[in-house]
């Protein structure tokens, strides 16, 4: 059995239940995020292009040289090649994503634009028990698109805390979505040509492909919205009817309304996020925002290599 496949049953077996963001992610789910990021809607690529475009000059000079940097959750490498366009000679770039076919894919790309770089894809889940290759130079990370956002407070800390291990006191550039007006939060996750929705959905689609399960797509909606206690954008698949879904040897029922929570988004202050960041072991140093504060890109520093 699978990971997903484990992870899948888990979740719909548990209360509330809830699946993680994670195995969003397959060839047909990454091809669709890539739709989302060029949505009119969809502020957060937008917006930090256009950062990482204005300032990586900047931000290479205070990473400095022949850096081996370290993206993880890779993805299309469009942000990468930002920042490796602006970096002094870099060492090395290792792109970790969790879908290796759209991984392996991008790197083809990458190596054709970037000839004489040494590019080492690493094809693995960054949360579990990654181990990266011997480091060739100091170690950078680079964690865009606000992905921190996808965990929970708690597991948010974890999660730096680990980077600040793997990247052993180098640096870390990381995205980071700021709280906003929630009608613009709303625009985001709800677009108009539904294709938010579609990757949504496609989490059954695909557990209809591995997972030999028989979700009736039709008899599921997407529901995102924002939960401003908490300050998240929460995202669920919700049951239009009343059903039984068969996933392997389990049939699990749903009553009309029941709800599969899939994602939260979390926003963060400025101040917030950097408040994370120390009490997870980072030393913050710049930080950088639009003129509307939608979005934010910190550079922090690992304590052991101040």
């Amino acid at each position: 059995m699978s990971e997903f496949v484990r992870s899948l049953k888990e979740g719909l077996l548990r209360r509330p239940r809830a699946i993680s963001p994670k195995w969003f992610y397959d060839e047909a789910g990454s091809m669709l995020f890539e739709r989302i990021c060029d949505l009119p809607e969809y502020y957060p690529t937008r917006v930090e292009l256009a950062l990482l475009k204005r300032h990586a000059g900047e931000i290479a000079d205070l990473i400095g040289p022949a850096v081996d940097l370290v993206e993880f959750g890779a993805g299309a490498t469009r942000k990468a090649r930002i920042l490796l366009a602006a970096l002094d000679s870099p060492a090395r770039f290792v792109p970790v994503d969790i879908s290796g076919e759209h991984l392996l894919g991008a790197v083809d790309r990458l190596r054709d634009d970037h000839t004489g770089l040494i590019v080492e894809p690493l094809v693995a889940d960054f949360t579990g028990d990654m181990v990266l290759p011997p480091a060739i130079g100091r170690r950078s990370g680079f964690f865009p698109g606000s992905s921190i956002g996808n965990f929970e407070p708690e597991a948010a800390l974890a999660l730096l805390q680990r980077f600040e291990r793997l990247l052993d006191g180098g640096w870390l550039l990381i995205g980071v979505d700021l709280v906003k007006d929630p009608r613009l939060l709303h625009a985001a996750y709800n677009d108009a040509a539904g294709v938010t929705a579609g990757f949504n959905l496609n989490l059954w689609a695909r557990a209809n492909r591995e997972a030999n399960a028989d979700f009736v797509i039709d008899n599921w909606m997407h529901s995102a919205f924002y939960n401003p206690p908490l300050h998240r954008i929460e995202m669920h698949l919700v049951s239009r009817v009343q059903q039984r879904v068969s996933v392997g040897d389990e049939v699990i029922e749903f009553a009309e309304g029941d709800s599969v929570h899939t994602e939260n988004s979390y926003k963060y202050t400025v101040e917030g996020f950097r408040h994370l960041a120390r009490e997870a072991g980072w030393l913050p140093q710049a930080v950088w925002t639009d003129s509307q504060n939608l979005f934010s890109m910190h550079l922090l520093r690992g304590r052991s290599g101040s």
